[in-house]
């Protein structure tokens, strides 16, 4: 089913207006088919459009979230916002709990504090929490590429509120 070039709701096929914004809708030739997924102009199909908004995470997010109107694409630009955005504030949150890393004064900051035993599980659990990030990362990717509109626990149901 089609969607509107200016709000993204579904519009009927012989729709010449939204029901939405009120929107003209470009006229269909007699006897075609609307192309299915097909984006306004971009090219990019929704299922592609969609895994993009994961590809750079938050930031892509962001991008994919002002500039495409469809819902599909809005719900995952608006779940990578929210989820990578959120995991990044952890890791640097983590990052300055442990004295890990060298944004927030590295290792020696803290010797006399934790000394290498805090260093050392630290990095392991930043080194995990990557790891972990970097496997959803995959997971959205595949998932939203492959045409499924799943919702992560805690952000999908934000993200839903944010893509209507």
């Amino acid at each position: 089913m089609p969607h509107c070039t200016k709000c993204g709701t579904e519009v009927g096929a012989t729709a010449q207006f939204c029901p939405t914004c009120g929107q003209p809708q470009p006229a269909m030739p007699a006897g075609s088919a609307p192309i299915p997924h097909a984006a306004a102009g971009s090219g990019l199909t929704e299922n592609t459009a969609a895994a993009l908004s994961y590809v750079l995470g938050w930031i892509t997010g962001i991008i994919f979230f002002v500039i495409d109107k469809r819902p599909y694409v809005r719900f995952h630009a608006a779940q990578s916002m929210v989820t990578f955005g959120a995991l990044h504030i952890i890791r640097i949150v983590l990052a300055m709990i442990f004295g890990v890393g060298f944004l927030f004064g590295g290792y020696h900051h803290h010797m006399g504090y934790g000394g290498w035993g805090t260093f050392g599980v630290g990095l392991g659990l930043l080194r995990l929490f990557s790891v972990l990030t970097f496997v959803l990362w995959i997971v959205c990717i595949v998932k939203a590429a492959s045409g499924a509109r799943f919702a992560l626990p805690l952000a999908g149901p934000i993200a839903e509120n944010m893509s209507r």
